[in-house]
């Protein structure tokens, strides 16, 4: 069946992102007491496989429903607001599926992205712990025979306990980069949900094991690092750890309203005869109302920007040629997302801040686990050196320096 066949049997764009307020709804029940008692949403990603959103970003050329980078983020936006842990585990996924789509197609990509047509949902991992530095790759294929396995360990294997397959960075056995896709039940492949972080607690961003994990030999995805296509990606990578948060600042917005209508009491001195009448709380929450729109504003601004680089990657891709018109907007798409990312982590914890200033102590209570977004934010944000991004962002307007926007690492 060509890709034409197939995009008229897949749902349209618009049907899917229909879908969209209903899978949020039934995602968020029951999310902060999952987050409180430590239960991994398995069920969230049943029904987010179920509605076809995982096909999202596959153009129809190739068999997809197609959609933007900025439906993606109002999609991972608003998953967020529902349960940010689920929102933040599907980034692997969405992120491979960027990085196949504005290549040229080949082989492999064509077959991972029938696999993601078909419903399967990807994982992986790329860091390991105890290395020198952050990003340094140890784990190695080895020959045993005619065979290659793999023995190891990786982490921040984020949403691989909910996905079919696993993109895991190593070295062949002549010590080269290479990537491998293998399927995650495959005998030899563990994953541990061992993720210890305060936040952000039902990601699975903890280990994989590998015993003897039997890899192919058409498995094995080689690729450059430094490609105008990498950078792309690793600026909608930053943006979509943005649009997590911006779903977890809608949900502080709507917790604060939740909890001054339904819990709170004015203070002693208050003259008003309800929390939603004092004019302090009031001001509490038309704080956070402008928290939440900023944000908003920003990752979507952000979107459109990086929407025209794919856009140009995409066009460069079935030209054969890379324009110098795309290096500057990948350039652009880069440095708009560190400043972005800046300002987003301020706005965001200090909303999370804010939102115990609508209550007494009683906002702190347990049972309403409101500090769950602090900690998520706050895990979220230290996921790269936003100090260095400061600098660096400096530098490029001060002396117009790009080194470190043009590594596709971070920025």
């Amino acid at each position: 069946m060509n890709a034409p066949d197939r995009a008229a049997l897949a749902p349209d764009l618009q049907t899917l992102l229909d879908r969209l307020p209903a899978l949020a709804m039934a995602i968020a029940q029951g999310a902060s007491q999952r987050e409180r008692d430590r239960v991994l949403p398995f069920e969230a990603f049943a029904l987010f496989r179920a509605s076809g959103l995982g096909a999202l970003r596959v153009p129809p050329e190739r068999g997809g429903p197609g959609g933007s980078v900025e439906d993606l983020i109002e999609v991972v936006a608003t998953l967020a607001a529902a349960d940010s842990n689920v929102a933040h585990a599907l980034r692997i996924h969405y992120n491979a599926i960027e990085l196949w789509t504005t290549a040229p197609p080949d082989a492999n990509s064509e077959l991972q992205l029938a696999r993601v047509r078909e419903g399967a949902l990807f994982g992986g991992a790329f860091t390991e712990l105890g290395t020198p530095k952050s990003g340094t790759v140890t784990t190695a294929l080895e020959r045993d025979g005619d065979r290659l396995v793999l023995n190891g360990r990786k982490y921040y294997a984020t949403g691989t306990a909910f996905s079919d397959y696993a993109s895991i960075a190593v070295r062949d056995p002549e010590g080269r980069d290479v990537a491998i896709v293998v399927p995650t039940r495959r005998e030899g492949l563990h994953v541990k949900d061992d993720w210890d972080g305060m936040g952000q607690r039902l990601t699975a961003s903890g280990s994989l094991e590998f015993e003897g994990l039997e890899v192919h030999a058409d498995e094995l995805v080689y690729g450059s690092p430094k490609t105008l296509q990498r950078r792309h990606a690793s600026s909608l990578r930053q943006l979509y750890l943005v649009a997590v948060a911006a779903g977890i600042v809608r949900n502080i917005f709507a917790d604060a309203l939740d909890y001054v209508r339904h819990h709170a009491r004015p203070a002693a001195h208050s003259p008003a005869d309800s929390a939603a009448q004092d004019h302090f709380t009031q001001w509490v929450v038309g704080d956070l109302a402008t928290a939440t729109h900023a944000v908003d504003a920003l990752v979507a601004d952000n979107a459109r920007r990086l929407d025209r680089s794919a856009q140009a990657l995409r066009h460069d891709a079935a030209t054969d040629q890379e324009s110098e018109r795309t290096r500057q907007l990948v350039l652009e798409g880069a440095l708009a997302t560190a400043k972005t990312q800046l300002a987003v982590s301020r706005i965001a914890l200090q909303a999370a801040e804010r939102l115990f200033e609508a209550g007494g102590a009683s906002a702190t209570s347990r049972r309403h686990n409101f500090d769950r977004h602090w900690r998520n934010l706050r895990t979220i944000f230290n996921h790269n050196p936003l100090q260095q991004k400061a600098r660096v962002i400096g530098d490029h307007h001060l002396n117009g320096t790009t080194t470190h926007l043009e590594e596709g690492k971070v920025f």
